[in-house]
């Protein structure tokens, strides 16, 4: 195989095509918005947090899920209405529970090692996007809470990752404008943050200069495969265009299931929205109002960065609502009373709001590698940690792709005449 289409622009989609370029591949990459990174990489909590790596696969989110039901600004809301992708995905969802440590020490592991990638590539590349490394510390307000990151800590220790329990005096020493009443807290010192908008954004570029051809506005509508030839058909400005190459990746974040669908294969996953706020700090007192270490508060599932000097992110909350992509006032308007109450001198005169589809897997792990057909990949499902892991699985699916290619290469050399 030497040309490979990647479908989808987004984090996953970018670092994909960066990692088969430098591998020698002849890259395509179809996006169906006129710059990368504009849908789930937009503006997401800008977490790169190996310390977020527990899976939800745990029978506390389905109690939590069945309680919050009816109640419109809660953490997790799951619409009632039945469908059978929800169902489905709900039973698989159950059925992985058993699975709750493996998958989240493994997790750990991958976060852990995409940071070399990431931060290499941007190095290489000369990509600003507002890194800090200032670590993030979780913040818990009881005993309850404190405790069950203890064993979450042990998991995430056995995947390679060290986390420290912190005391409320010792929180407020590590971020000293964070005001309220904790019981206690965790600080891993490794974590940091940065923009994933500029940094997709940045990368796509420097892919380009690797000499993938980058094809925005291309809306693709089918895909196929003999396990030859991948044949890709898109909508764009001048209509209907087919496209063929040796093989493809899937990075298409929601839309993979489809996808996966017409080529023979089944990848459940499930369009999870999550909504963000990013605040300008217009004024002095707000710059220095706002926390320059990350926040995790677990109870109210929120999660903070501070992108440059003038703009303060915090983002999350789970939706399970079908491709919907509304932005509900009832929805933003907890993530901007959790700010006044936790960071009282930030005027919050000025918030945009923000919601992106997290493509979920039942089981809370990316689905990485090959497709039935031969010449068929996939990067995708990677959840609410697609920004922390997107680098590694680039480099996990662009070793896959290049085993598959010296297969190809040597059966033509031993092919009987």
């Amino acid at each position: 195989m030497k040309t490979i289409a990647v479908i989808g622009g987004g984090i996953t989609g970018v670092t994909t095509a960066y990692s088969l370029a430098k591998r020698g591949f002849a890259l395509t990459l179809f996006e169906r918005h006129r710059y990368a990174a504009m849908e789930t990489s937009f503006a997401n909590g800008g977490q790169l947090s190996a310390s977020n790596a527990e899976v939800w696969t745990h029978w506390s989110t389905i109690l939590k899920g069945i309680k919050w039901m009816l109640k419109s600004d809660a953490p997790l809301l799951v619409n009632p209405a039945p469908t059978w992708h929800k169902l489905s995905w709900f039973a698989e969802f159950i059925a992985a529970m058993p699975h709750y440590e493996r998958n989240t020490v493994e997790t750990a592991r991958l976060a852990v090692a995409a940071r070399q990638h990431l931060f290499a590539w941007a190095k290489e590349e000369g990509i600003d996007f507002d890194l800090k490394k200032e670590g993030i510390l979780h913040i818990y307000r009881d005993k309850k809470g404190f405790d069950h990151a203890g064993r979450v800590s042990q998991m995430l220790a056995k995947g390679g990752l060290p986390r420290r329990a912190v005391t409320p005096e010792e929180m407020k020493a590590i971020e000293p404008t964070l005001a309220g009443n904790y019981y206690g807290g965790y600080f891993t010192e490794s974590d940091s943050t940065g923009d994933i908008h500029k940094f997709t954004h940045g990368l796509a570029a420097a892919a380009e200069r690797l000499g993938v051809k980058t094809l925005y506005g291309q809306d693709v509508k089918s895909v196929r495969s003999d396990g030859q030839q991948a044949v890709i058909t898109v909508s764009g400005d001048e209509g209907s265009v087919v496209h063929t190459f040796d093989g493809m990746v899937v990075c298409a974040g929601v839309a993979s299931r489809d996808f996966a669908s017409q080529l023979g294969d089944r990848v459940n996953i499930y369009p999870v929205k999550g909504y963000s706020i990013t605040v300008n700090l217009n004024d002095e007192q707000s710059q220095a109002g706002a926390p320059n270490v990350s926040l995790l508060d677990d109870e109210t599932k929120l999660v903070t960065s501070r992108l440059g000097l003038n703009r303060f992110r915090v983002a999350g909350t789970a939706e399970f609502n079908g491709v919907d992509r509304d932005i509900r006032a009832d929805r933003i308007r907890p993530l901007i009373e959790w700010v006044e109450q936790c960071f009282p001198q930030i005027n919050t005169r000025s918030v945009v709001p923000w919601a992106g589809l997290r493509p979920m897997m039942p089981n809370m792990m990316p689905r990485v590698g090959r497709g039935s057909k031969a010449n068929v990949f996939y990067n995708t499902g990677h959840g609410h940690l697609g920004w922390t892991l997107s680098a590694v699985t680039a480099d996990m699916v662009g070793n896959v792709v290049q085993e598959a290619s010296r297969s190809v290469q040597l059966a033509g050399v031993f092919q009987p005449a």
